[in-house]
């Protein structure tokens, strides 16, 4: 793969614009004349600066200063922003892939011209003050728009969606639209869709995409009305559907016998009712967490000397258990602790310590502090558990995790300790302070546009970003992560010897140590899938580690794949990671080049072709080499295809 460097990509680009037109020659002689000879001018700057003039806390370019790139990324999420935002100016960026300002306090509406920026693919402006109707005057049929969120706004309606036919998920949740938005039926490749929370009216499914290529649906909270099939239940869930307001009717399936479908056609909006009742009252109770029944006992402590109370029962998970069962700290099996210390150390399993986001299969997760300072995730279990059976034998329950926790790896998040409270099972994890791979590369600290291209001089912010811009550390990511889910792949003695299959390998899943070494999380359901399937979301995993681009799905891998194809992966790196020190060097370069070759064969369309994690693991050592761990045998080598 030909590499260029950053100085090498301006003279390119100047020379095209000199062989063009004579504008472009007025433009490299002011280039000239202010000592940027390879520095093709551009107006983004400017568009910017006239995009956030009346925005409260935005750091603007310094005057004089113009960019030799093109803005490509718009990453000013929590910062405080507050005012309106010139949109018809950002319309201008020619150049213009993604736009996060999520979380801000923006006010008044988005201008429809903003969407005519030709290389747009994805924007998220949730959890702003945004008013107004959303409208969408695409000309163009071929809008490159893939992702849009505008969840947690004020928007009052939405036209044009038919002008967006590539839109593959919507987040229009928790806003005033009235009606469901006329154009949906159009979105043929939408695969999450989500209008819940908007008091919205509308017939199911007719107003709605076809459901077979949806993967998440959510449209509670609205006043829907229509027919359900009792399969669309099973496969989004009583919740994506019966909570308030909603009048919906559930049918069996076709194939059901006329009289179940006689029956179902029974179950009508009064069903939908009491399910919502249902799911409040239990809410509410969740939401209280530690249940206390009046009926106290004794207990005396261990010297025999006090008495202290402790509640019979607590709720787990809105189900109550008995706070006397015993909670196994594997480490320190001195330690006696019993279900009623962990809902102490949880305040009741409540909200404030309920960690957010943890991209866990399972049911909800709480921080807790054990005696000893031992810092722990207490996670809730909910399904299966592999190598845990399923039958109520206590003993052969304990036994699994046990075993389960025998699984040790350096890139695999530990099982600590267990309870096991009648039917319900709580896993105790180590708690990791730098927290997850999607919050340390896109969140922590906070992305921005690229601010050397349009001269902003923020050196605090350029500091604060600098960890997720330091090459050796995304590498040492993606190795580690290859490293976990090899060592996953080979199986163990509680699964049988067969490979332990993720499903679910997104950056929420990848844990980050004080030594920046990535630990795997939440593996411990079985997926039912092959292990191909892993290397595939090892390889999506890759590609966002180096290009700093978030949400991955199909379209966006084949889009990039295509790209390393032709040998301009380059132009696919992040652009902080192309700025001086160690990741500017020509080296890092070649790496970052030859990770997303690694990424290009993991996703390859046909799972056969695809390497082992094994393979992967010799390929990535190739890049960067380093003493290889006693023990690991060679790795064939993979060449492009």
């Amino acid at each position: 793969m030909p590499l260029h460097s950053a100085a090498g990509r301006r003279l390119l680009l100047l020379l095209a614009a000199v062989a063009t037109s004579a504008t472009a020659a007025a433009a490299v002689a002011a280039a000239e004349a202010n000592g940027s000879s390879n520095c093709t001018l551009l107006p983004d700057a400017e568009f910017v600066r006239a995009a956030f003039l009346h925005v409260a806390n935005f750091k603007p370019p310094l005057p004089g200063r113009r960019a030799c790139r093109p803005v490509r990324r718009l990453r000013f999420p929590s910062l405080n922003l507050t005012g309106p935002v010139d949109w018809a100016e950002l319309g201008n960026l020619s150049s213009l892939l993604t736009v996060n300002l999520s979380g801000n306090a923006l006010q008044g509406g988005i201008d429809a011209s903003f969407w005519r920026a030709p290389l747009l693919r994805a924007v998220d402006v949730s959890r702003n003050d945004l008013t107004g109707a959303l409208r969408f005057d695409v000309d163009d049929p071929s809008t490159r728009l893939a992702a849009l969120n505008v969840s947690g706004n004020q928007f009052t309606s939405v036209v044009g969606l038919a002008g967006l036919p590539g839109l593959e998920a919507l987040d229009v949740s928790r806003n005033r639209i009235g009606a469901a938005p006329e154009g949906l039926r159009n979105l043929t490749k939408v695969r999450r869709l989500d209008l819940s929370g908007n008091g919205m009216a509308g017939r199911f499914p007719d107003d709605l995409p076809p459901l077979d290529g949806l993967v998440s649906l959510n449209i509670s909270h609205n006043n829907f009305s229509g027919v359900v099939p009792a399969a669309a239940v099973r496969r989004f869930g009583q919740s994506a559907f019966f909570q308030a307001g909603n009048a919906l009717q559930v049918v069996e399936d076709a194939a059901q016998s006329g009289e179940k479908r006689r029956k179902s056609a029974a179950v009508i909006a009064l069903i939908a009712a009491g399910a919502a009742v249902t799911a409040a009252a239990l809410a509410f109770v969740a939401a209280c967490g530690l249940a206390r029944r009046r009926k106290k006992k004794k207990r005396k402590d261990k010297d025999g000397k006090a008495a202290v109370w402790e509640d019979e029962e607590v709720v787990v998970g809105a189900v109550k258990v008995a706070a006397a069962a015993p909670v196994v700290v594997l480490e320190r099996p001195l330690m006696e602790l019993t279900l009623a210390d962990l809902a102490a150390a949880t305040s009741g399993f409540g909200r404030e310590v309920q960690l957010a986001g943890t991209g866990g299969r399972s049911g909800a997760a709480y921080r807790a502090v054990l005696p000893g300072d031992l810092h722990v995730v207490v996670r809730v279990v909910e399904g299966p558990v592999a190598g845990v059976g399923e039958d109520d034998d206590e003993a052969a329950t304990a036994a699994g995790f046990r075993e389960l926790a025998r699984l040790r790896h350096p890139n695999i998040l530990p099982l600590l300790g267990y309870c096991i409270a009648g039917k319900q099972k709580l896993l105790l994890f180590e708690y990791m302070e730098k927290g997850d791979l999607h919050r340390w590369l896109h969140e922590l600290p906070v992305g921005s546009m690229d601010t050397e291209d349009i001269g902003i001089d923020t050196t605090d912010a350029i500091e604060d970003r600098k960890p997720a811009g330091d090459w050796p550390a995304r590498y040492r990511i993606i190795l580690g992560v290859a490293r976990g889910l090899a060592f996953l792949h080979q199986g163990w003695a509680g699964s049988g010897g067969r490979p332990i299959v993720h499903g679910r390998l997104v950056p929420t899943n990848i844990l980050l140590g004080d030594d920046m070494e990535p630990r795997v999380s939440d593996f411990l359901h079985p997926s039912g899938e092959a292990p191909e399937g892993d290397v595939y979301r090892f390889g999506t995993l890759v590609f966002e580690l180096v290009t700093g681009q978030a949400r991955w799905n199909d379209a966006s891998t084949s889009w990039a794949r295509g790209v390393i194809r032709n040998r301009k992966g380059i132009n696919l790196v992040d652009e902080r990671l192309l700025r001086g020190g160690e990741a500017g060097a020509p080296e890092a370069e070649k790496e970052m080049a030859e990770c997303l070759q690694v990424g290009f064969l993991c996703t390859a369309p046909a799972p056969e072709k695809r390497p082992t994690m094994q393979q992967v693991v010799g390929l990535l050592k190739d890049i960067r080499p380093a003493p290889a761990p006693v023990g690991e045998p060679p790795v064939a080598g993979l060449t492009m295809r």
